[in-house]
């Protein structure tokens, strides 16, 4: 096994984290729904856009640092919400949490996660939550509070799971998760029985009653079309995620860079914009940026960290990718995130 520091980017890591997992764990953590074409769609939508330069910018002191609801972070990188991180490592989400912290990043932990809010929080840093609306109203209520009791700073609604994709690898390789979901407490449920307790029936109205129940931001994750985007904005939303749940749920939609543009001009200012699925080099997180999206979403890549070193793994990971951004932003003749425009990129001309 390669020591980390001999591992140079993200792809580097992909490699470690499939040589360190089983066949089970890695399909799973690495699969998508279907014929997984919107999984490779993701990561193939950002070579469909090519840089464009500015020469004879001054860039001789650049930064990373951006906000996103108002909170500042190193970059403009914040780590997804990904379940069972246990699966990759014993330490789970406490060695992302710890890693991200250090990284002055924001983590999102999953409602499906191996470790309770309040652990998490031990770790400091800026976090928010990620949700899933049960049926049982009093379940979903209990995870806010949770999640507002331990500090967390928004609410991250994750919208395009009203059922779960079909993910064929999972039943290839007969991959069951050996872990309960921490944050339903003393029950111990298992990942089949959460996702059984989760209600098809989510709908705007609930969005206005998380933001007045929890008293804090509410983050849209999963929306892909201009129609959704102005909704968002019309029920009260604070800021939206353009994601297809890393191609895990309807196989065939677009890879969420195509999708951004359109998402971007609808929301029109009004809200925080973000973008989370094929996210491999700096490079790719300045194409977001082009694009419209304040911020990007890490989720695999952090997986492979952990994988592959745990927080040392997932520390490393997120220091690779800070140091690209910061490359790429001077390449390209930006100071900062906030000078990338839409004219630094263009439409690839096939």
């Amino acid at each position: 096994m390669e020591p980390l520091a001999a591992l140079l980017n993200v792809a580097d890591f992909e490699r470690a984290a499939e040589e360190r997992l089983d066949p089970g764990a890695w399909g799973y953590y690495a699969g998508g729904a279907g014929d997984e074409v919107t999984l490779r769609e993701n990561v193939a939508a950002f070579g469909r856009w090519i840089l464009r330069p500015r020469v004879l910018v001054d860039v001789s002191a650049p930064t990373t640092a951006t906000t996103v609801l108002g909170q500042a972070v190193s970059m403009p990188l914040l780590v997804a919400p990904t379940a069972f991180q246990r699966v990759a490592h014993p330490d789970g989400e406490l060695a992302t949490a710890r890693a991200a912290a250090a990284a002055g990043t924001i983590m999102m932990l999953s409602t499906l996660a191996t470790a309770t809010p309040a652990e998490v929080a031990t770790a400091g840093g800026p976090r928010w939550f990620q949700l899933y609306v049960f049926r049982d109203e009093g379940v979903t209520r209990a995870l806010v509070e949770q999640a507002r009791e331990s500090g967390f700073g928004a609410l991250v609604l994750t919208v395009d799971t009203p059922v779960v994709g079909r993910r064929e690898r999972d039943f290839r390789t007969g991959f069951t998760v050996g872990h309960k979901v921490a944050a339903l407490g003393s029950g111990d449920v298992t990942p089949l029985e959460a996702f059984s307790l989760m209600s098809a029936a989510v709908s705007w109205k609930d969005v206005e009653a998380l933001a007045s129940m929890s008293q804090l931001p509410v983050v849209l994750k999963g929306v892909i079309t201009a129609e959704d985007a102005r909704l968002a904005c019309e029920h009260g939303a604070d800021a939206v995620v353009v994601s297809n749940h890393g191609g895990r749920q309807l196989d065939g939609v677009s890879g969420t860079l195509d999708a951004l543009p359109e998402v971007a001009e609808a929301v029109g200012g009004r809200i925080d914009v973000y973008l989370d699925g094929g996210v491999r080099r700096g490079a790719d997180v300045l194409r977001a940026l082009a694009l419209g999206a304040r911020a990007v979403l890490v989720g695999r890549p952090i997986l492979w960290g952990l994988a592959a070193g745990g927080e040392d793994g997932v520390a490393r990971v997120l220091e690779l990718l800070r140091a690209e951004i910061e490359l790429a932003l001077q390449l390209l003749g930006c100071a900062s995130p906030a000078d990338v425009r839409r004219e630094h990129v263009a439409r690839r001309v096939s």
